[in-house]
C-alpha cells in the first residue's frame, strides 16, 4: 500500500531507539531513545519500545532491529540481553501491544539495510556492546550469520576482543589495533568488495581504514527498517 509509515526500532545493547519513516525511507521528525533496562528482560524491553511510539507520530507498521538471531519473528539468541528472549516471540507480542503489523530482523541486518550499496560481495559488522555481523550479495542478505561468537584470537572470539568490554578493559589503542586485525581477518574469510563498520563505538576510531572499508553512522540501523517490508 502507498504512503505507508513505518516505527523502526533498534535494541541496543545500551539503548533502545525509535525514529518514524515514510514510504520511501526517509526520517519523519526526530529520533529518540531510552535506556536499554536492567535486566534487559523482554517485558521491560517492549515496554521501553511502547513508551518511545507514544512520543513518535503515527504510524502504520513496525520494523524492529534485534541484537540476535531471528527466526519468523522469534528470539533464538540474546547474549547481551537476558536468557527470558530465547525463544520469545517478538513479533506476535509486540503486535499486540501496539495494535500494528510488526517485522523484527537481526539488529546488523536492519543496520546494513541502512547502508549497503546493493553490488557485490557486502560485509556489515556492528561495534556495540556486543559484535554484530551481516553479508550481502548484490542487495540480498544471507540470513543468520553470527560471526561474534567464533574464534578470533588467542582462543578468543571477535565479541570477546572487540565488545564494549573488552574495549573498556584494554583501552582504544589496543582495541583499535584489534579492529584491524579483525578487517585483515574478514577479508580473507569473505573476500568482500565492501566492509561497511557500525554501532555506537565505531565513532571512536581513529585509523586509516582501508579504501573498501566505510564507517556508518548508528542512524543506519533505524533507516534499514524499510527493507523489512520490501517483499
Amino acid at each position: 500500500m502507498a504512503d505507508q509509515k513505518t516505527l523502526t526500532v533498534d535494541i541496543g545493547g545500551s539503548g533502545i531507539k525509535a525514529m518514524v519513516l515514510d514510504t520511501n525511507g526517509n526520517p519523519i521528525g526526530k529520533r529518540t531513545r531510552v535506556p536499554t533496562p536492567r535486566p534487559a528482560r523482554p517485558d521491560s524491553v517492549l515496554e521501553g519500545i511502547v513508551k518511545l511510539a507514544k512520543g513518535q507520530s503515527d504510524f502504520d507498521r513496525v520494523s524492529v532491529g534485534f541484537p540476535g538471531v531471528i527466526r519468523k519473528g522469534i528470539t533464538e539468541t540474546a547474549v547481551n540481553l537476558h536468557k527470558d528472549w530465547i525463544g520469545f516471540d517478538l513479533e506476535g507480542v509486540l503486535s499486540k501491544k501496539l495494535d500494528k503489523p510488526v517485522r523484527v530482523l537481526n539488529d546488523a541486518d536492519v543496520q546494513g539495510f541502512g547502508a549497503i550499496s546493493g553490488k557485490g560481495v557486502e560485509l556489515v559488522v556492528t561495534l556495540g556492546t556486543g559484535f554484530g555481523s551481516a553479508l550481502f550479495l548484490d542487495g540480498k542478505l544471507v540470513p543468520n550469520l553470527e560471526v561474534a561468537h567464533h574464534p578470533f584470537h588467542r582462543g578468543k572470539t571477535y565479541e570477546e576482543h572487540l565488545g564494549s568490554a573488552a574495549l573498556e578493559k584494554a583501552g582504544r589503542k589496543k582495541w583499535q589495533r584489534r579492529v584491524m586485525q579483525a578487517i585483515a581477518s574478514l577479508e580473507h574469510l569473505f573476500n568482500y568488495d565492501t566492509l561497511y563498520i557500525g554501532g555506537g563505538n565505531a565513532r571512536r576510531l581513529r585509523l586509516d581504514l582501508p579504501p573498501n572499508v566505510k564507517i556508518i553512522p548508528n542512524v543506519a540501523g533505524l533507516l534499514g527498517g524499510i527493507a523489512l517490508w520490501r517483499d
